[in-house]
């Protein structure tokens, strides 16, 4: 069989087109999920944290980790952020 430019191409194309699938084989979200309070524990806003994280874990299937940041208001949010851990 000899290879031809519009051989190649096509299966150049169809290699191209089920990359995106293999991609997406693996299930949203594949780590707990974090939940970021910016208030210290024990306030009103952990206390509601605390209580929508159950209906999301049964909605989303997935663990939901609360993290409570007090100062996640301003500059330390900002560098969790940039470090990748929120």
């Amino acid at each position: 069989m000899k290879l031809t430019r519009r051989t190649a191409l096509g299966a150049a194309a169809s290699l191209g087109l089920a990359g995106p699938g293999i991609a997406r084989a693996q299930s949203f979200p594949f780590k707990p999920i974090r939940l970021v309070v910016p208030y210290s524990a024990g306030g009103g806003a952990d206390t509601t944290a605390r209580l929508i994280a159950p209906k999301l874990q049964e909605a989303l299937g997935q663990t939901v980790v609360i993290d409570n940041k007090p100062g996640a208001r301003g500059h330390d949010w900002r560098r969790c952020r940039r470090q990748g851990r929120a």
